[in-house]
């Protein structure tokens, strides 16, 4: 008869101490990740509007005010990945790493964070966010025991994950699909991370939004809530008939962007102090040009998307099919540069495209908008993450007030996004396999 692994067992006692630690870290990389939001959301306001000002720039920066910004950013982050342990954190062309981050890598990971989203570049703040709770999570078992098995150690990183990422995303649904989902955790061991895991992204999310008559903290700045679109009860057939070559299509977009942003980044890691001030002059320069050549702000170009987002949807009567075209065309110019230069996430910039593509798709011949919003939303978000399940639940969630009839879409068009970047990307998965068996041999 054969025997299944059983699931490993952890004496009651030492569950419940470690229970009552991850709910003590979800309570610290609550505030910390409060704290970082706040002050990526400030920088710009500092830089941009009230320097600017205090200079004599009363109607607010010029456009040539963007780049000695980007460009400074550039400096920061150079140094960030040269001098301090850690490297400024994970490539984002290499999509969402979850590794854990060491204690003495967080402030070059944060140092290099801040200078990206607060000084405009194209990237998002979960990644930071993983590293900082992450970061914290370890900490917090080496304060109280040294000795903690790697296990133990783990568990609290992962806890600490939990409590960063459901923080941006106000939910700890989300924090536990993309963690799990990016981690590959399952079998019998799912229990021993979930549990605290989930307490611990449940404390943040009673810091981030209240609880009775106490209020949250402020999460308005960076929040990202569901979007208004119209309501969307039911799809019909040619809606479906759109969702299959437009997921393709957007798909084939991103391989295209995520592909290029390795090619740079392999010539750009040798030279980061020449090259890093020279990428952000080209993000903002993108921005500039986009501003000249319509009536939109840089700041649909610059940054990571999520306060940009929400004004996109609303606001789509005022966006040309010529101005849609032309902000995917920047933003995925600055975008592909930042992935390859500076250190951030790539879900903010990527929900941002694929609801961009959406309002561009709607003017398709009967494609409804929230349903095209809805299938670009995913179909973007996987090709960035390669995560499926993750790709539903974020695009279904930011659609939840449309109605249901957007999900099935959504679930159709991340499956045909998913398996086009699966065979894309085939030459090189074959190439890295080749690469490893010749190294093993």
């Amino acid at each position: 008869m054969t025997t299944v692994d059983a699931a490993p067992t952890v004496p009651p006692r030492q569950f419940l101490a470690l229970l009552g630690l991850a709910a003590v870290i979800g309570l610290v990389v609550s505030l910390a990740s409060w704290c970082f939001l706040q002050l990526v959301h400030y920088i710009p306001e500092w830089v941009y509007e009230d320097l600017a000002d205090a200079v004599g720039h009363e109607h607010g920066a010029p456009l040539w005010w963007y780049l000695p910004g980007c460009a400074f950013a550039g400096l920061v982050v150079a140094f960030a990945i040269v001098r301090l342990p850690g490297r400024g954190g994970h490539v984002p062309a290499e999509g969402l790493n979850p590794a854990p981050t060491q204690p003495i890598e967080l402030p070059g990971v944060m140092l290099a964070a801040v200078a990206t989203l607060g000084l405009g570049l194209v990237l998002g703040p979960e990644a930071p966010l993983l590293a900082l709770g992450g970061g914290l999570g370890i900490l917090a078992i080496r304060l109280v025991r040294k000795d903690a098995p790697d296990e133990v150690v783990g568990v609290m990183s992962a806890a600490g994950a939990f409590a960063a990422i459901s923080f941006i995303f106000a939910s700890p649904l989300i924090a536990a699909v993309i963690l799990i989902e990016a981690t590959g955790i399952g079998g019998p061991k799912l229990p021993i991370v979930l549990v605290p895991g989930l307490l611990a992204a449940g404390i943040g999310s009673l810091i981030s939004l209240g609880m009775g008559s106490f209020t949250g903290l402020d999460t308005s700045n960076y929040a990202l809530d569901a979007l208004s679109l119209p309501e969307f009860a039911r799809p019909d057939f040619v809606d479906f008939l759109w969702t299959v070559p437009f997921a393709i299509v957007i798909a084939v977009a991103m391989f295209v962007i995520l592909r290029v942003a390795r090619e740079l980044h392999s010539r750009i890691a040798p030279r980061e102090f020449v090259v890093l001030p020279l990428a952000g002059l080209a993000v903002a320069g993108c921005a500039i040009v986009f501003e000249t050549i319509t009536d939109h702000s840089v700041n649909d170009v610059l940054f990571s998307g999520e306060t940009a987002l929400p004004g996109l949807v609303e606001g789509a009567g005022a966006w040309s099919i010529s101005a849609l075209a032309l902000v995917i065309v920047f933003k995925g110019l600055a975008w592909t540069i930042s992935l390859a230069s500076f250190r951030g996430g790539p879900i903010f910039p990527a929900l941002f495209l694929g609801a961009s593509a959406g309002l561009l798709g709607s003017h398709l011949a009967g494609f409804d908008e929230t349903a095209a919003v809805a299938v670009g939303l995913g179909a973007a978000t996987v090709s960035a993450l390669g995560l499926p399940l993750s790709a539903v639940v974020l695009a279904t969630l930011l659609t939840t007030q449309t109605g249901g009839g957007a999900t099935p879409l959504v679930i159709v068009g991340v499956i045909a996004a998913f398996v086009t970047t699966r065979v894309l990307s085939r030459p090189d998965r074959a190439a890295a396999a080749g690469a490893t068996a010749g190294a093993n041999a």
